[in-house]
């Protein structure tokens, strides 16, 4: 297949809370887009925030224009994975970029994924924090720890070909995405991780891109005692299935 770069890039950005972080990274998404010369839109998937995103998201759909932002909300938290597949029903770019809205991902990097597409013609370009100048700033020890701990039992049981299996700031062809969440059956953090497998397995190609991650300035952090025990079983259900 020859060569195609990303046309349109459409930026899946599910939210829960994010009132005081969404405006900053629209700013910041719409600015890198406008500064490279590409063509974006960014779906906002807000699972029903009871602290005004919503309303947030409807202003800045004013301000950008319904071409550029679209909120497509959904009425209660119901998964990250079923955010994307809600997501995608809307976008309309031959890419998509998934990534936090919690400005732990810098939009900054997102040029960088591009040019590594355009590269090695790739079908998933993902951040890693663990390869390169790749780095995590703002975390504690545990935090950190627990992270490392995931990636290595990942590593090692799954043997994914990839070094950052838990982060969540790729970008993917349209298609190989549709076709992976079609394959995949996780919850929560193990989706990540899930698709990479799945990727490695249907042969589809994966480049990486070392990327800072920042832990969040506003807002609670997701992840605690659940989320690690849902992580641990997910991990073996996929080395079981794979």
């Amino acid at each position: 297949m020859a060569a195609r770069g990303p046309g349109r890039v459409s930026v899946l950005l599910p939210t829960y809370n994010e009132r005081d972080n969404l405006p900053l990274v629209v700013w910041l998404l719409a600015r890198t887009f406008s500064d490279s010369g590409t063509d974006f839109e960014i779906i906002i998937i807000d699972d029903g925030s009871p602290d005004g995103t919503q309303e947030v998201a409807q202003q800045l759909e004013k301000i950008y224009g319904s071409d550029k932002i679209l909120l497509r909300p959904r009425a209660r938290k119901l998964g990250l994975g079923t955010a994307y597949i809600h997501g995608m029903k809307f976008a309309t770019g031959d890419f998509i970029v998934i990534m936090d809205a919690d400005l732990s991902h810098h939009p900054k990097f997102i040029p960088e994924f591009i040019r590594k597409q355009k590269e090695g013609n790739f079908d998933i370009v993902s951040g890693t924090r663990y390869k390169g100048n790749g780095g995590v700033y703002g975390w504690d020890l545990k935090r950190k720890l627990i992270s490392r701990g995931a990636n290595f039992l990942t590593q090692v049981l799954l043997r994914p070909g990839a070094s950052d299996l838990t982060g969540s700031f790729r970008l993917y062809r349209k298609e190989v995405l549709e076709k992976l969440m079609e394959k995949c059956v996780s919850k929560g953090y193990v989706f990540q991780m899930e698709m990479i497998v799945r990727a490695r397995q249907l042969g589809f190609t994966i480049g990486e891109v070392p990327i800072s991650f920042v832990d969040r300035v506003y807002g609670e952090s997701k992840l605690g005692g659940n989320e690690i025990v849902s992580f641990l079983k997910g991990l073996l259900t996929l080395f079981a299935t794979t």
